[in-house]
């Protein structure tokens, strides 16, 4: 757990949570059968697990194009040994001081000749540098990482289902989590990433696989774990609908509440049309990266500390506009085209 900062002893105790049978305010006890899950997980990370109801089909689609993206890397990684390899192999050996054509005798060469030699060199240097450290590493991260699983292993292990369990792992943020029960900041950051990260329309339209961003990763090991604990029965599958998880050392594993209502109001359903209009609207203009990026803009406003305030709710129209007319796309017109009603709706 990160270290946490000394605080003095009335500003704490005046900000202790109400507890609720032993449980602190804004927080639950875990489902009991989720005790053998737990035990899996590290105590430095926060997890959000929620059940994928995509189609099977769908989501092999989906992770076909990670399989063919690393199978041509691969092969691009074998055509590049067997067209550079033996240059290494040659220049190594001059090294070594046997001359080869490589060698270059600096006492009979032009200066233009060595500098271009030099350039050359450099380049292939460089290159075949940066290939090694962000392109080849591709294929082991996605079939041969062992410490904390990896993709290829995850579908070996569960293959395909029209229900899966999904588990995000929090990335290098937690390590500015301290006391989330009793420090305010601490739980405003965790909040703040957990409120976009679970939002219902964000979790309904992606399958898990496109979840991983800069704030969360997936955890194949805990998603084989919690898949093998249930086809032995020993947890149950609505006990993974949408919990995030956060260890407490006072309390143990604490899940944090979250808004997980559906829409059931005529108002809120007209709402969600609205909303989906538009998505198609920017599906069909190729611009669909928008839509997610509007929600979660929204998203991010609306669950900082202090409320989405009217300042706030200026701010994000403001963010917004921008983002669309970065991609030559005029927000309102566009809502007004889809919809039909007003754009302040959609800010």
């Amino acid at each position: 757990m990160a270290r946490q900062r000394k605080k003095d002893p009335l500003a704490a105790k005046l900000r202790k949570p109400k507890e609720i049978n032993g449980i602190p305010e804004g927080f639950q006890a875990p489902p009991a059968d989720l005790k053998p899950f737990l035990e899996t997980l590290s105590e430095k990370h926060v997890y959000i697990a929620h059940i994928d109801n995509h189609p099977a089909s769908f989501k092999r689609n989906i992770f076909a194009v990670p399989v063919l993206m690393n199978l041509a890397v691969c092969v691009l990684f074998f055509l590049r040994l067997w067209y550079i390899g033996e240059w290494y192999l040659k220049l190594l050996v001059s090294v070594l001081g046997y001359p080869n054509e490589l060698t270059l005798n600096v006492y009979e060469m032009e200066w233009e000749d060595i500098f271009m030699e030099i350039g050359r060199r450099t380049f292939t240097l460089a290159l075949d540098f940066v290939l090694t450290m962000f392109l080849w590493p591709w294929p082991i991260e996605f079939a041969l990482k062992i410490a904390g699983g990896n993709p290829v292993m995850w579908r070996y292990n569960v293959g395909f289902r029209d229900r899966e369990i999904i588990v995000r792992r929090s990335r290098h943020w937690d390590r500015a989590l301290g006391d989330v029960v009793n420090d305010l900041n601490s739980r405003g950051l965790l909040m703040m990433n957990i409120g976009v990260a679970t939002a219902p329309l964000l979790i309904n339209e992606k399958t898990g696989y496109l979840l991983i961003n800069a704030e969360w990763d997936l955890d194949w090991n805990a998603m084989c774990d919690a898949t093998s604990l249930l086809d032995q029965k020993m947890v149950k599958f609505l006990s993974f609908d949408t919990i995030v998880l956060v260890f407490h050392d006072e309390y143990g594993w604490l899940s944090v509440e979250v808004d997980k209502s559906e829409t059931v109001n005529a108002d809120e359903r007209l709402k969600q049309k609205n909303i989906f209009a538009f998505r198609e609207a920017l599906r069909g203009l190729d611009k669909e990266h928008l839509f997610y990026r509007w929600i979660e803009l929204v998203q991010y406003e609306s669950s900082r500390p202090g409320g989405f305030t009217e300042e706030r709710q200026v701010e994000a129209a403001k963010q917004i506009r921008e983002l669309f007319q970065k991609d030559n796309i005029d927000f309102d017109q566009l809502w007004l085209e889809a919809v039909g009603t007003d754009a302040s709706e959609g800010l």
